[in-house]
């Protein structure tokens, strides 16, 4: 290490280029990533209002943010009939209450994907929406009919501005083992999947984890969400840089992950700027959440894992032609997401992710990377690949915890 290297002029040279990047974003995407605090659609506002007024039998509903063992105990208190038809006359309300019954909130979304669909198809034949409005409306409306498929169990629905969702693989009520994809920038319903390059999408991250982690221990009883029901930033501009948008999912990340049935245990895996969410929740993640696994971080709101504060194991992956190592690691006024993971003194216990190419690349079928994500997410930990090629991303950890 030369004098540069430790001299306060690296640190001001680091600083400036920080700012030069966020200049770059503010003069490709503009000051308005600043306000988009999410539309309220008049579909959802409509419901909650309804939802508010309404009763079933002689009772109050409850209010929609109740805590999870609260609502829980309003729909036990309920006949199945009754609670079929809150689902089914309320179906944007139930099916995104942490507490509901699983099999209600799926019933709700499908019906709620349904109606959705319904609305966009009718914006197609609208002669009032503009040419490329009727486009837009086109893609939305086969992608809900894509949703809405037999056998999909969506676990969130939101067609508000851009929307959200969260999907389910494997059977989550009976699950030992739940994982949690935490997707990053350009997270759409649109971007929810894709049929070209699969495995860059929520629901193709997730379904190729679940196929890895039943290969990886065919008798643990695994679950995978795909979890895009948090509003992320669209493209790299501000909001990309600030935390902002990922506190806000790291509010509901801790509220999904308290509210999940049974005691299984939890692993979240978190891709992009969906770890600087998974950061900024780990300081208040249930005792469940035993792993936190990120890849391609451009940082987590900390200076090392220590400063998460959380009792779950941190570990971190970046393959060798990852842009978002180029990224200036630091944190100025609110801008940038602090230290590297990978690097020794943040503390992670860094993995391999041989295999897997460029930022959108660790979730494909046979790279390491992927494999590492399963036996993360299995509880298999002898068998997970350290970057250094030995075993130091292992030690501490006493044999393996496969249930």
């Amino acid at each position: 290490m030369n004098s540069f290297d430790s001299s306060p002029s690296l640190t001001a040279w680091r600083t400036l280029l920080a700012l030069a990047v966020v200049f770059v974003m503010l003069a490709t995407t503009g000051w308005t990533a600043l306000q988009r605090n999410g539309q309220h659609g008049t579909a959802r506002e409509s419901a909650l209002s309804a939802w508010e007024k309404g009763r079933i039998g002689v009772l109050d509903l409850p209010d929609p943010g109740s805590s999870p063992r609260r609502l829980a105990a309003f729909f036990a208190s309920l006949t199945a009939a009754q609670r079929v038809r809150l689902a089914d006359r309320y179906p944007l309300v139930v099916g995104n209450l942490n507490g509901a019954p699983l099999t209600l909130r799926y019933r709700a979304n499908r019906l709620a994907v349904l109606q959705a669909r319904d609305d966009e198809r009718a914006r197609m034949r609208d002669d009032r929406v503009s040419v490329e409005g009727q486009h837009q409306a086109g893609r939305r409306m086969h992608r809900f009919e894509s949703m809405a498929a037999d056998g999909r169990r969506i676990l969130a629905f939101d067609p508000t501005g851009a929307g959200r969702a969260a999907e389910v693989f494997g059977d989550l009520g009976s699950a030992t083992r739940v994982s949690v994809v935490v997707p990053g920038v350009d997270t759409n319903l649109l971007t929810f999947e894709r049929t070209d390059r699969p495995f860059t999408a929520p629901v193709g991250m997730a379904g190729s984890l679940y196929d890895a982690e039943r290969a990886a221990s065919p008798r643990t009883r695994t679950a995978v969400i795909a979890w895009a029901d948090y509003t992320a930033p669209s493209g790299v501009g501000v909001d990309a840089a600030t935390g902002r948008l990922a506190s806000d999912g790291a509010e509901r990340l801790n509220a999904l992950t308290s509210a999940l049935p049974g005691d299984s245990r939890v692993s979240l895996i978190c891709h992009s700027y969906g770890s600087v969410v998974c950061g900024l929740a780990a300081r208040q993640l249930p005792d469940r959440v035993t792993d936190v696994a990120v890849a391609g971080s451009p940082g987590m709101r900390a200076g090392s894992a220590g400063q998460l504060e959380t009792h779950a194991r941190v570990w971190a992956m970046r393959d060798q032609d990852d842009w978002i190592q180029v990224l200036p690691y630091l944190e100025v006024g609110g801008l940038g997401h602090g230290a590297d993971p990978m690097t020794p003194d943040f503390g992670a216990r860094v993995l391999s992710a041989r295999g897997a190419a460029g930022h959108g690349g660790y979730f494909e079928p046979g790279t390491e990377s992927l494999e590492n994500f399963a036996d993360i997410g299995v509880g298999s930990y002898r068998n997970t690949s350290c970057a250094d090629a030995g075993d130091a991303c292992r030690s501490g950890i006493s044999g393996d915890e496969v249930i």
